[in-house]
């Protein structure tokens, strides 16, 4: 019988923590329980019941009147088949800011029209901005910075039909949601009801590419969402302009009418 390959050997991988393969994990987490003995108790028996064995509680801080904040450690008996692991991957080119300015010149043969916001009682900008402003995030400029894109931020606590009365005046070719605090899964609730207003106000081919980000969405939750494309953490702005162009140019070409910048 023929020995493994090596990529099969290294497909299952546990945890690492102080050596490698020993299945030592870090988790924090908060209980409605006030600060002592006998919330470390709960918490130690929290994270036994969530399989780690033996488990240390190595952090506890009140966090208010009658909850405590926790980080535990512990060793976990599970494994990670790499094989099995599904992502997102990016299925287009990244293009740096010349290569996405001159895609837009000779694609569209004018200014391609973006609007941005936060949706909903989300008051935090900072996902938008960095997308957004020509500070931008991560050492790369923001969408503003790119000169054949014209960049229209609405900010915080924009109201669905004020969101698409403002990208039917703009003329948009697409719109960039960020929803960065949630409760009760309202990010979701208000990508939904986003998608299904452009979708009742537009026809399908002169709707704008619909595109939702933030820290508590999957990148697999488009269809879900009834949205284009779902950016999370960590995305840069040149990968958010990288598929605009390849979504709005390199894959669906321009749209039927002309507008002017």
């Amino acid at each position: 019988m023929s020995e493994p390959s090596r990529e099969a050997r290294t497909s299952v991988i546990r945890p690492y923590g102080d050596t490698t393969g020993d299945g030592m994990v870090q988790l924090s987490f908060t209980l409605p329980v006030p600060y002592g003995k006998r919330a470390e108790g709960a918490a130690a028996q929290l994270a036994t019941t969530m399989g780690l064995d033996p488990v240390m509680v190595v952090h506890a801080k009140p966090m208010g009147e009658g909850f405590t904040f926790f980080v535990v450690y512990g060793q976990v008996s599970h494994l990670v088949d790499m094989s099995r692991v599904e992502v997102t991957e990016r299925d287009y080119p990244l293009l740096n800011p010349k290569e996405v300015n001159l895609a837009i010149r000779e694609g569209l043969r004018r200014r391609m029209v973006v609007v941005g916001g936060c949706i909903g009682t989300d008051a935090h900008t900072v996902g938008i901005d960095a997308i957004l402003n020509v500070k931008g995030f991560a050492g790369e400029k923001g969408l503003e910075y790119y000169r054949e894109l014209r960049v229209v931020n609405l900010g915080s606590q924009v109201s669905v039909p004020d969101l698409v009365e403002r990208a039917r005046e703009e003329s948009a070719d697409a719109v960039l949601v960020s929803q960065v605090v949630t409760q009760r899964d309202a990010h979701i609730l208000n990508a939904k009801e986003m998608a299904a207003a452009f979708r009742d106000e537009y026809p399908a081919r002169a709707r704008p590419l619909l595109i939702v980000g933030g820290p508590r969405f999957g990148e697999r939750m488009a269809a879900e969402l009834g949205v284009d494309r779902v950016f999370s953490r960590g995305t840069t702005p040149g990968e958010v302009a990288s598929y605009l162009v390849d979504a709005l140019i390199t894959r669906r070409g321009p749209r039927p009418e002309k507008r002017s910048a």
